[in-house]
This record gives C-alpha cells, structure tokens and sequence, in this order.
C-alpha cells in the first residue's frame, strides 16, 4: 500500500514538472526578454586530468556562444541586446542519466521523465533565481580518435546534456555542442543525415543559394559541418565558422522579425 502511494505521489509531481515545463516552453520564444541558460559542469570521467579541467572552468565559460546566438538574432532582426544570458551555477558530482543507444519509445519516455526530475530537483535546491533553460556540459577526458556520443536535448523540458573534451584546444568545437544543443531545447531539428552525418540540403547549408554550391565556406549550427564536395566535409573550428540558417531561426521564432 505505502509503495503504491509512493509510486502515485511521484506519477503526480512528474505529471506537474512536465505541465509546467510545457507552459514555459511555450513563452521561451516570444524574444521579449533575454534567456538565462543554467549550466551545470559534469565530470565524465574521474581522471585526474578531467576533474582538474572543470575545477578551473571560468564563469565566462559560454562567452563565445552567447556572442554568436547574439549576432545571429541581430542578423534576423531580434532587437534584444543579449537574446541568450549563459551562466556556470556549479558542478554536478552525480552524473546525469543515460539514454542508451537504441531505446525506444518506453526507454526515452524513462529516461526523459528520469532528466526532468532531475532538473526539477536541482532548481529546488538552487535559493536563488533559475534559469530557463538547464545544461549539463558533461566533459570527457580528450583521446585521440576518441568520438563522443551525441548530445541530447529534450525542448519540452528545456533541458540539454552536451558532451564535450576537457581540452583547451577543444574550447571552439565545445561552444558549438553546447550552442547547437540549446537550440534543441527551443525546437529547432538536427539538419543532418543520421546515417553519413553530412548536411542536408538545402536547411542544412549556410549558403545554399550559392553558385556554385559546392564547397561551403560556412557550417549551419544544427548540420554542424561544412559541406566540401558531394562527399566530404569539414567539422568547422569555432563559431566564427558557423551560421544559422533560415529554417532553424523558423524553427525558433526568430524569422517574423524579418
């Protein structure tokens, strides 16, 4: 009887966390005042070298990502001076659940029901004011031919695990998951072949009217690589590389300023 109204109390509150997710999901991208994104450092592995990493994160961290959402909003005519506000709140020590390869519909049901309890959990304990949108940048120890597992996002939650390298040298591909991932948390879709990973055009070009087509000089953030011929193409360095295309500014509210 008791596990019985557990179980029903817990149903109850996850049913409320999810309500209340989809509300605010539903006012994110009005663009009438700024975005505060939550981020939450990770220690993918407990290697020494990793741990050290997260421990000197600076609170600018997400600096260069907040600078190109901002340029990009301005080029589609959003008037805020900082669409995007990106802050460190902490370390989270106990791991963020996993979606594992090939789950279907019950598994990424569990697993996000497991993610938004989670968050929900964080923004109680947190006294001050929480973000709209929640981050888990989870960092791996940087191994050569070593590839991360995709990030993950779930916009009904505006919650988003990002994998990145704790590596210096990685801090411009790093903007661009966790760039790439906050979108997912507003709606926007992956522009890429899930099977080759190479753009789909043309929303997955940043210059798709170009003559000739081919090679792209810029990748569009939700295909993230830059097209070099019908069968290659680059991952780009940093966002100085990187635009976002008209089909994802659709996607999240961006083009009716236009």
């Amino acid at each position: 009887m008791f596990k019985r109204l557990r179980i029903a109390v817990l149903l109850y509150v996850l049913l409320f966390v999810a309500a209340a997710q989809i509300f605010t999901t539903q006012y994110t991208t009005d663009w009438d005042a700024p975005l505060w994104v939550d981020v939450y450092s990770v220690v993918g592995e407990s290697d020494p070298a990793t741990r050290r990493y997260v421990g000197e994160l600076r609170g600018n961290e997400f600096a260069d990502a907040e600078a190109f959402l901002t340029r990009e909003a301005r080029r589609y005519g959003v008037t805020l001076d900082e669409p995007f506000k990106f802050r460190i709140v902490g370390e989270h020590s106990s791991g963020v659940p996993q979606l594992e390869p090939g789950a279907g519909m019950l598994g990424v049901f569990v697993w996000s029901l497991r993610m938004r309890w989670l968050a929900t959990r964080l923004r109680w304990q947190n006294d001050g004011p929480h973000g709209d949108i929640l981050v888990f940048a989870v960092y791996h120890e940087p191994t050569e031919g070593l590839a991360l597992d995709r990030s993950t996002a779930l916009h009904k939650g505006l919650i988003a695990v990002a994998n990145l390298f704790a590596d210096r040298t990685a801090h411009g591909t790093n903007q661009i998951v966790l760039a790439h991932e906050v979108l997912h948390t507003l709606r926007a879709t992956d522009k890429y072949s899930r099977d080759s990973n190479a753009p789909l055009y043309p929303d997955g070009y940043a210059a798709p009217e170009a003559r000739p087509l081919l090679p792209q000089t810029k990748a569009e953030l939700m295909a993230g690589r830059i097209p070099l011929d019908e069968h290659h193409e680059n991952m780009p360095a940093s966002l100085r590389e990187v635009v976002i295309g008209p089909a994802t500014a659709r996607e999240i509210g961006w083009q009716r300023y236009q």
